[in-house]
């Protein structure tokens, strides 16, 4: 069974066949979905999806790109949101949270809520999931300043130096529908060599589509076909793969483990 560790499953895009999607992704052998929160007013709404689907999982955050309307009463709400959320075993740590200097936005705002963010995760003692979008060396200070050490870099696309030291912070790096694509070399060059300890799968549905849904919608079930394109890049048999991505998805969000001995999943 696969693990979709990043999937915005309550984007609109999904509004007309989110829960059909989410059977199918189970069907075709998704075992989990993990659906972040990105802003204040859609906290409730991952939430409840979370419960609804099967096997659904989810994250609280402020995503980066939406810093530039959010407001501290914002983290106030995240924070206890989170503090809210502690006995749910569908809630999997903080995220997506980061920073993103691919588009033109206020930097020390970002890096203000990014680290405010942190200091969450740390004091709950959770996991974050983070946006590294051309900011790996950036959203890694914040982490070993505020101490979190465990947790997912969604979408990596840094160098191998880079990925070194995300994992020596306990991070785990989320691949997905880039690696699928030929001309995608520095990804595919990552995902072929690093120790297979570091990889976790993800989809980031409906965005970074892989190329046979190329400028269409992604969705979680696409997450198996993405990794049997990764095992035969690593020579590995796509059920191997599976169980050690699996594996690797629980050391990042350790509630995602627990919670996979509830009899409700």
């Amino acid at each position: 069974m696969w693990i979709d560790t990043h999937c915005h499953l309550d984007a609109s895009e999904f509004d007309a066949d989110r829960d059909e999607l989410a059977r199918n992704a189970h069907a075709a052998g998704v075992s989990r979905i993990v659906i972040p929160g990105v802003y204040r007013e859609n906290f409730t709404r991952v939430r409840e999806l979370a419960h609804r689907i099967e096997g659904g999982a989810y994250a609280l955050g402020i995503h980066p790109l939406l810093t530039p309307a959010a407001l501290d009463s914002d983290l106030a709400v995240l924070r206890l949101e989170v503090e809210a959320s502690l006995d749910d075993p569908r809630f999997v740590g903080i995220g997506e949270i980061g920073l993103d200097y691919f588009v033109s936005l206020d930097e020390t705002r970002q890096q203000y809520f990014y680290n405010e963010q942190l200091k969450i995760a740390r004091d709950f003692d959770l996991p974050a999931i983070c946006h590294v979008r051309k900011s790996q060396d950036q959203v890694l200070k914040g982490l070993r300043r505020q101490g979190v050490s465990r947790g997912i870099a969604h979408a990596f696309n840094g160098s191998f130096q880079q990925a070194d030291a995300f994992l020596k912070q306990g991070f785990k790096l989320g691949f997905g529908g880039n690696l699928t694509f030929d001309r995608a070399l520095q990804i595919r060059r990552l995902a072929q060599q690093l120790p297979l300890e570091a990889i976790v799968m993800e989809t980031d549905a409906p965005d970074i589509a892989p190329s046979w849904r190329y400028k269409e919608r992604n969705d979680p079930e696409q997450v198996v076909r993405i990794g049997l394109v990764l095992a035969e890049l690593r020579g590995l048999p796509p059920e191997e793969l599976a169980l050690r991505t699996t594996g690797n998805a629980h050391d990042a969000l350790p509630r995602l483990r627990d919670s996979a001995q509830s009899p409700r999943f």
